[in-house]
C-alpha cells in the first residue's frame, strides 16, 4: 500500500474524545465543527485531507467534488449509507467504517425491544406516569418457546441469537452469505425466507440497506406471517416497508413493532411513532458510551495505521491507481514466493471476494473481520478437523465459504472470532494457509 499523507482531519459530528486524541498524538491536526449545513460543509471541506463522520453528516457527491485535498472519509460506526461511495471511489478517496464497534450495543437494544414488545413495558410505564393502575390492559406473553426469525446472520444477528436463546427462544434465520453449518454451530437453523415467514412469532432484521433488502418486509411478506407477528428493526430504515407495516398493524396481522430506525430521520410522518403498538427510539443502536468510545478509537487507529502503511482496516472503497483508472475486480499478489490471483466486487458498500487462484466460491466472501484462507484437497473431514484445531486454540468459526469445484487443491475461506496465534497448528491439515484482519 502506497503511503497516504494525512495532515489535517475535520470531525463533523460528536465523536468520542479518544478519536481526536489519537489523531493528534500521531501528528494530525484536528478541527471539530458540528451541525454544519450542506453548504457550510462544502465550503469547509476543501481544506482537509480527512473527514470523520457518524450518521448525521451526508457526504454527497457535491461535498466530495468540493473536497480538493480529501483522501479519506472515516465513518465512526457500521455502514456507510450516508456516504456516496461511488463518488468517493471515482475521486480516489478511501472510505472506511468501524464494522464491529457497535455490535454489542445494537444487539442489546434489539433484545430490549423484543422483551418490551412481549411485555408492553413502555406502554405500562406511561400508563403508570399518568396515574393509572391497569394490570389487565397490559397482558403480555412469554418469550420462552417462541420462534425468533433473524434475517441477516452477521455479527449483530449472531449476538442477538445467542442472547435470545437464553430466554428459551427457538432461533431460525436467513443469510445469503453465512453457511448454514456455521450458523447451526451457534444455534440458528437457516432456511429460505419463504419457509421462515410463516414460522415466526418475532422477526428481527440485521441486513445492510441495498436494493435487494429495501421493503424486505412488505404487504406480501406480512401476509405470509403468523397473525400477530411482532417485528424489530434496529438495522436501517427502509428494510421494513413503513406503509405496509402500518397497514399490518391496523389489521392486526402485525401485533407490534420495535423501531430504532426510519426511512426519514427524524420521521415527519408520525403515524408509526404514534401507533399504540409501536415502540420507537431515535436511532439509539450505537448510542452507548462503550460503543461510541470503541467506534471513535477504532476509526482514529484505522486512519493512523493507513497513514503508517500498517493495515487498511474497514475500507469499503478502493483508491484508483496512478493512471486514474478505476480499480478492477482482479488483483494479483505475491507472498512467500507464490503468486495469488483474486477477483471480487462490492455489494451494498461491502467488498466481496468471488474467486481466489482459480477457486470460485459458492457464496461470496464478505471481506470484513478476521479471515483464514486454506488450500487443501476436498475432504468431508476438513471442516470438522479445522474447527477442532481452532477450538483447541480458543478460536471459533463464524463463517465458512467453500469453492464450487472441489477438483484438486482448492481454496476455502473461514471467518474467525479472532486471529490464530500460531498457523502451524493447521499445517498438518492443509497445503497452504494464511490469515488477515480487515
Amino acid at each position: 500500500m502506497a503511503p497516504i499523507c494525512i495532515k489535517t482531519v475535520l470531525i463533523s459530528e460528536s465523536v468520542d474524545p479518544r478519536c481526536r486524541a489519537i489523531l493528534e498524538e500521531n501528528g494530525i491536526r484536528v478541527t471539530e465543527k458540528q451541525n454544519m449545513k450542506k453548504e457550510e460543509l462544502i465550503a469547509e471541506i476543501k481544506d482537509y485531507d480527512g473527514l470523520v463522520v457518524r450518521s448525521a453528516t451526508k457526504v454527497t457527491a457535491d461535498v466530495i467534488n468540493a473536497a480538493d485535498n480529501l483522501k479519506i472519509i472515516g465513518r465512526a460506526g457500521t455502514g456507510v449509507d450516508n456516504v456516496d461511495v461511488d463518488a468517493a471511489t471515482k475521486k480516489g478517496i478511501i472510505v472506511m467504517n468501524t464494522p464491529s464497534g457497535n455490535t454489542i450495543s445494537a444487539a442489546e437494544l434489539t433484545c430490549a425491544l423484543l422483551m418490551s414488545l412481549s411485555r408492553n413495558v413502555p406502554q405500562a410505564t406511561m400508563s403508570m406516569k399518568q396515574g393509572n393502575w391497569d394490570r389487565k390492559k397490559f397482558m403480555g406473553a412469554e418469550l420462552y418457546g417462541k420462534v425468533l426469525g433473524i434475517v441477516g446472520l452477521g455479527r449483530i444477528g449472531k449476538e442477538v441469537a445467542t442472547r435470545m436463546q437464553a430466554f428459551g427462544m427457538r432461533t431460525i434465520g436467513y443469510d445469503p452469505i453465512t453457511p448454514p453449518e456455521v450458523s447451526a454451530s451457534w444455534g440458528v437453523e437457516q432456511m429460505s425466507l419463504e419457509k421462515l415467514w410463516p414460522q415466526c412469532d418475532y422477526i428481527t432484521v440485521h441486513t445492510p440497506l441495498m436494493p435487494s433488502t429495501v421493503g424486505l418486509l412488505n404487504d406480501e411478506t406480512f401476509a405470509k406471517c403468523k397473525t400477530g407477528v411482532k417485528v424489530v428493526n434496529c438495522a436501517r430504515g427502509g428494510i421494513i416497508d413503513e406503509e405496509a407495516l402500518l397497514r399490518a398493524l391496523e389489521s392486526g396481522q402485525c401485533g407490534g413493532a420495535g423501531l430504532d430506525v426510519f426511512i426519514e430521520e427524524p420521521p415527519k410522518n408520525r403515524s408509526l411513532v404514534n401507533h399504540p403498538n409501536v415502540i420507537s427510539c431515535p436511532h439509539l443502536g450505537a448510542s452507548t458510551k462503550e460503543a461510541q468510545a470503541r467506534c471513535g478509537e477504532d476509526i482514529a487507529l484505522q486512519i493512523v495505521d493507513m497513514v503508517n502503511c500498517k493495515n487498511l482496516v474497514g475500507a469499503v472503497s478502493l483508491n484508483p491507481d496512478a493512471t486514474g483508472k478505476q480499480p478492477s475486480g482482479n488483483v494479483e499478489a505475491v507472498a512467500d514466493g507464490r503468486s495469488y490471483k483474486a477477483s471480487g466486487s462490492v455489494q451494498g458498500g461491502v467488498p466481496i471476494l468471488l474467486e481466489l487462484s482459480g477457486s470460485v466460491f459458492r457464496q461470496p466472501v464478505s471481506l470484513t473481520g478476521n479471515l483464514l484462507f486454506l488450500q487443501a484437497s476436498a475432504d468431508p473431514q476438513l471442516l470438522p478437523s479445522v474447527a477442532g484445531a481452532l477450538a483447541s486454540e480458543g478460536v471459533r468459526i463464524e463463517s465458512f465459504s467453500a469453492p464450487v469445484d472441489h477438483t484438486g487443491d482448492v481454496w476455502y475461506c473461514v471467518g474467525l472470532s479472532s486471529l490464530l496465534q500460531d498457523l502451524n497448528v493447521l499445517k498438518p491439515l492443509v497445503k497452504n494457509v494464511a490469515q488477515l484482519s480487515i
